[in-house]
Parts: structure tokens; sequence; C-alpha cells
């Protein structure tokens, strides 16, 4: 364990709030998680709590052996883990699996472990690694659009084409976080313009189109539409199952008042849907009320703010995009999370980082996280690379 510890590098207060985040999301997993044990199980919440606490060592592990690697290496991994990403795409949108006769292809089952992986999280950060690496490449160039089409905006517009039809909000997040890394690195936002002027034409016929042919597609648009048109008009009238969402999340936060009911306590844990994973948010803000809920607020912009330190001491503009871009989306994800529980945005089912049950989003969280940290990790190496060819005999006696 020592030894562990020891080995341990980077950003020391990115390292506590990740452990933090982590340790505090045991309390409302098993307290959220008791609706889906008596529903769908035996009672027995143990288990989901296990199955949580085996999804947050793995992510940990994961963490530690990423932030060891030199964070160099995912310039030519990004290269050899696109084409493979855009194949488990591929491969999961051919499953055709449908939830309520509407496309819902998000995951794709691992061979001989069984385990279930959601292949857009993936993809996600696979991309990110590769536009940082493309503008990297091309800062200290003039490259014209036509010049970056190939190289650039066609892997992106490939991996959000397949990512699309199942799960709209990450495509929208995943696009969003690719023009917010472009315009940091410095591409031009004119060029951006255009990009974004194509994404919404490639938008509009992919609803054209879906709606035109009957099938899981066209039912996927049409919940679409519902969610973003009940949103904006405020009926609340009509019993869908987002309106039953947020209802009830809006219940559960009105509930907690500023200190909430008590660890545990909740009541819409067994009304609202998915309050271990996409609404846990609301359950937590009952349980712990106005203060537990800005708290965990602060501990994600705290984690922003060390994210952009890293950014802005790495040594290299690769580094630098590489931890904005792998980073940035953690907190962008948590914050739309955030708002969908208190209704300042449509539902989404996007999770929350570090706190929602699910192994795939823990796992890429922390997949990105190491990252970061393997940024950070080889700024202290120069430094103590410095220090040492600096005052060669203070080496000398630790030698001896």
């Amino acid at each position: 364990m020592n030894t562990i510890f020891k080995n341990i590098k980077g950003d020391r207060a990115l390292w506590a709030v990740v452990a933090l985040l982590a340790l505090f999301s045991f309390l409302p997993v098993y307290s959220a998680s008791s609706n889906t044990a008596y529903v769908y199980g035996d009672g027995d919440t143990l288990k989901y709590l296990v199955k949580h606490a085996s999804h947050l060592f793995l992510g940990f592990a994961i963490i530690y052996g990423v932030h060891r690697m030199p964070y160099r290496y995912f310039r030519g991994l990004s290269l050899i883990m696109l084409p493979i990403v855009l194949f488990f795409l591929i491969y999961t949108l051919a499953q055709g699996t449908t939830i309520g006769g509407a496309n819902a292809s998000r995951w794709m089952r691992v061979p001989l472990v069984g385990i279930k992986f959601q292949t857009s999280t993936l993809a996600s950060v696979v991309l990110m690694i590769y536009v940082a690496r493309y503008l990297s490449k091309i800062k200290e160039k003039v490259v014209t659009f036509k010049e970056s089409i190939l190289p650039l905006w066609v892997p992106v517009f490939l991996v959000v084409g397949l990512i699309l039809p199942a799960n709209f909000s990450t495509t929208a997040i995943i696009f969003s976080m690719v023009l917010m890394l472009c315009f940091l690195g410095g591409y031009p936002w004119r060029h951006l313009l255009m990009v974004v002027g194509s994404g919404i034409v490639g938008l509009l016929l992919f609803i054209v189109i879906g709606r035109a042919i009957p099938g899981p597609i066209q039912v996927k648009i049409q919940t679409w539409e519902n969610r973003v048109s009940n949103y904006w008009s405020g009926d609340k009238q009509e019993e869908s199952k987002g309106n039953y969402q947020i209802e009830r999340a809006k219940i559960a936060i009105a509930s907690g008042g500023v200190v909430g009911v008590g660890s545990g306590k909740s009541k819409m844990k067994n009304l609202l849907p998915q309050s271990a994973s996409d609404f846990i948010y609301a359950i937590i803000v009952e349980e712990y009320g106005l203060i537990g809920g800005l708290s965990l607020l602060f501990l994600y912009l705290l984690l922003l703010f060390r994210i952009v330190i890293v950014a802005h001491k790495a040594d290299t503009i690769f580094g630098k995009l590489l931890a904005i871009g792998v980073g940035l989306p953690i907190v962008f994800q948590a914050l739309i999370n955030m708002a969908v529980a208190v209704e300042l945005f449509p539902v989404t089912g996007q999770t929350l980082p570090l706190i929602s049950s699910g192994g795939t989003s823990i796992w890429m969280t922390c997949l990105a996280i190491g990252i970061v940290l393997s940024v950070s990790k080889k700024r202290e190496e120069l430094l103590e690379k410095k220090e040492k060819d600096e005052n060669p005999l203070a080496v000398l006696s630790e030698a001896i």
C-alpha cells in the first residue's frame, strides 16, 4: 500500500476532489438503489453497494494505471483507437436494440466477460484526444478549411453520426465539446461557423428522413420532440415519462429544504425512475438539502478549476489541449445532470460523473481523469529534474 501511495503522482488537489466525490457517492447510491432492489430484485440493497464499490475500485485502478503513462503516448493511441471505436459504434448500432419502439442501441456486450459497455462514452474520450492531437499538430501552421475536412471533421461527424440515432444528448455534448476545444486550440472561428451550419443541416436532414420512415428512429425523434416541446411549453398535463421524472425530481428537491430530510430518508426515491443514476442529484438534494446540493456543485467547480490549472501548466500544446479536451466534458456533463434535475434543461439521460451508479460512466470518467493527471505528472517530473540539476549535492546526499 505504501508503494502505491509513493507512486501516486500528479495534481494532489485533483486526486483529493475525485476521492471526495467517489466516497460521497456511496451514500446516495445505497439509498437510491433501494427502489431498484425492491421493485426488480429481492430487496437486498447491499449487493448494489458492493457493485458500485467494485466499479469505483476498477475506476481508480484505471486512474492509477493511466496516470503512470507518459501522456505523449495518447497521441499515437488515438490514431489506433479511432477506427476501433468506429467499429464498436457500428456494431452497437447494428444490434437494433429497441425499448418502447425507440432505438436504444447504446450498449454492446463484451464477449466472454458478459459485461455491457456503452460505446459512446469511450468514443467521446478517444475523439477528444484525437482532436487535441490534430490541433496541436497544426498550431503553428496556416491550415485551410478544405485541408482540415478529411483529417478532422470527417472523423468527428462519423462518430457523432453513429451515436445520434440512439442518443441525441450525448451527440450534442460531444459535438459541443469538440467545437469548444477547437475554439480554444486556435481553430479559425469562421471555419467553426461553417461546421456548426453543416451540423445543423445534417441534424435537420436526419430528422426529416427519420420522421418519413416508420420504425425505431421515427419513435426516437418523436421522443426528442416531446421532451423539448414539453420543456418549452411548460405543459404539465401530459403524463409523459419526461414530465413524470421532472415533476417528482422537483418534489424531491423541494422536500429537501436547507439541510435535507437526512441520509437514507428520501421518499421520492421510491417514485422517481433512475433515482440512482440520471436523477440522483434530486435524491441528494432531498436528503442533504440545499447545503448538500451546493457542496456537490462546489466540488465539480473545484474539479474544473484544477483541470484548468493542469492545462495552464502543461509543458506542451498537446498537453494543454489534452487536459482541457478530456477534462472539461466531465464537468459539463455534471452541470447538465444538475440542470435537468432542477428543470433548467430538458431530460437528457446523462449521469452524474463519479456519483451515479453505472460501470461505463465511472470507468470512462476515471480514464479521462487519469489522462489529466498524466499531464500534471509530467510537469512534476520536469520540476524534479530541474531541482536535481540545480542542486546535485542534495541528490548525492540522498543516494548516500
